[in-house]
This record gives C-alpha cells, structure tokens and sequence, in this order.
C-alpha cells in the first residue's frame, strides 16, 4: 500500500487533536521540508513547539518510508542523534519525545548519553538497543572516538543540534562541526537541522552548521508575535546584605501567587546552586 505524506501527517495531527493542540504553521512547514530531504535551520521563540517540530519531521518521514509496519519493530539501530549542549534538559527530551513513540505505538527506544551515562547504559548503546540518542557535543566526540565507531551512526538517518546560539562560535560549537563532518563521511545523504530561539545572523549561521556543499538548504522563521510583559518584584525591605544565593528565596511568598495564576512560566536565577534551591522551595 502506497502511503502519502499527507496520509503521514493525518497519524501525527490525530495525535495533536486527542491532545487537544493545533501545530504551529512553521512546525507543519519543517514536516514538510523534512520530507523533501531538506537540511535547514529552525528559529522559534522559547516555549513555542521545536522540539516537537524537528521530532515529528522523523516520525512523519519513518511512517512514509514503512506505511505498512511502521508499528513493528525493526533492527536497524540508530536513526536520530539529537545533540544538546544543555546537559540538564537531556532527560526531558528524552522523556517528551519517547512518551510521543508510546502513545504513536512507533516502538523506538529513546536513551541519553552524557557524561552521567553508566557503564551499563553505553554498553547498551553500543549494541545499537535504540533508535533515538540525545548527547553532548563532548560525549559524541568520546563515542567518535571509540573502536568501531562507524558501527553505531552506520544506519544514521538524521541529526538535531539544540541551541545552536549556545554553540556557534566556541569550542564546543567547532566539537560540533567536526563530528558533523566524520558522521557525514559515515552515513551518506544525512539530513542535518539546527535550532535556535535568538540566533540573529541566521544566514551565516546556517552556513557554519551545513557547509557550503550543494545540499537542500531551508530557514524556517516562526511567525509568532509574543506578548511580553515586565515586572520587577522587589522585597518591602532591602537588607544590608547583597540579593543572592538563599536570600533570594524570601521573594518566594511574591513569585508563587504569579506561578498559580499563569499556563507557564520561566524563573531566571544567577546559578546552578540558587536554581537547585528554588526548585524545591517552589
């Protein structure tokens, strides 16, 4: 039976609709070039869907390619390595985007490799157990470097680089663009995206990412004007000792009221140890 792409769209916009979401016009536009063997860059606002938009473009394009028995499962090892240089988001991609597998009854294994990785899990890696593996620019490299390395990223259908503003132009961006360059001479016809929520130079930027070969090449720029609104909270009092590490919490009686009245909301803090602190006042 020959399937669509639309008829590949209908399984993951039924899936949207029985979470009562509407995708996002650049989430559709990227599932659309995805399939057409494009690479490209995504810009979108933080919070809006782009994780989701890169995620349902390899779900869309796996379901094209076995419209039959895209339900069975297949041993063909490793399809998509997601990079991320925000180790601690690691987990709650993997969670997000093997939830979506479940409930699709697609049956892929998503698994994170970073440095926090046991011995156990990467042996399990290396046997080719999953089919989705978000890691850090710094444990790819390790991976790369690894006796028969090509064994793993041999059946390689895709890469996402999580924002790429936080890498371009460091170390650990040029990490990036050289491990792109070996997984290229692995696996022929890879198709590579980037995402970003406040790149500018979004030409050059790309450019960096994918080189100048004569690939298919897309930005994508979503159209959304978020409304945004600043308010300062301030303590009644300001104590003779600097607003930092547990004295930011005596703010907690202001910010709770905010968090119960609003869908989402992001806290900034100065660090690590002052997040980990909110956290569980909160």
């Amino acid at each position: 039976m020959k399937t669509s792409y639309k008829d590949s769209l209908d399984h993951i916009l039924n899936w949207f609709d029985s979470k009562n979401w509407t995708p996002f016009e650049f989430q559709k536009e990227v599932w659309e070039y995805f399939s057409k063997g494009y690479s490209g860059l995504l810009n979108a606002p933080t919070g809006s869907g782009k994780t989701y938009a890169l995620w349902f473009a390899v779900l869309i394009d796996y379901i094209l390619k076995h419209p039959d028995d895209y339900r069975k499962k297949k041993e063909k090892g490793l399809q998509l390595l997601w990079i991320t240089p925000l180790k601690a988001l690691s987990k709650d991609i993997e969670k997000a985007i093997q939830q979506a597998c479940d409930e699709l009854e697609i049956p892929w294994k998503v698994s994170t490799r970073t440095g926090d990785t046991s011995s156990s899990m990467k042996a399990r890696q290396k046997k080719n157990q999953f089919e989705v593996l978000i890691t850090t620019p710094e444990s790819l490299h390790l991976m790369l470097a690894q006796k028969d390395n090509s064994d793993l990223f041999k059946n390689l259908k895709a890469i996402v680089i999580d924002e790429w503003h936080e890498l371009l132009g460091s170390k650990r961006g040029v990490q990036v663009e050289l491990a792109l360059s070996r997984l290229k001479s692995i696996t022929k016809n890879l198709r590579i995206w980037g995402i970003s929520a406040t790149i500018g130079n979004l030409n050059e930027a790309m450019e960096v990412l994918l080189g100048k070969g004569k690939i298919k090449k897309k930005i994508i720029r979503a159209n959304i004007n978020k409304k945004i609104e600043v308010e300062s909270i301030l303590p009644d009092e300001v104590e003779k000792f600097p607003w930092a590490g547990y004295l930011g919490i005596k703010l907690l009686d202001k910010i709770i009221p905010i968090l119960r009245k609003s869908g989402s909301t992001l806290i900034f803090t100065n660090t690590r140890s002052q997040t980990e602190i909110w956290f569980q006042k909160i």
